[in-house]
């Protein structure tokens, strides 16, 4: 993934309810997050599979991030 693609997913994923990163299953998430960065990016074929590849790489820290927020804005 580009310097480029990957700051767009990680924007993504901490604009993104926490709610909705811990309510979709493993599957769903990567599917909603690779059809998010799609329409904000034109991805290739070959793009979309490494960006598949890494999101799949960093499902629990995508969902540890999302119960932090959780955590934080129930104890505030």
């Amino acid at each position: 993934m580009t310097p480029t693609m990957l700051r767009q997913l990680w924007s993504l994923v901490e604009n993104t309810q926490a709610t909705t990163l811990i309510g979709l299953d493993d599957a769903s998430l990567v599917q909603w997050l690779i059809k998010q960065l799609k329409t904000n990016t034109s991805l290739t074929g070959k793009e979309t599979d490494r960006a598949m590849d890494y999101i799949q790489s960093r499902i629990s820290l995508i969902r540890d991030l999302a119960e932090d927020r959780l955590t934080v804005d129930a104890s505030g």
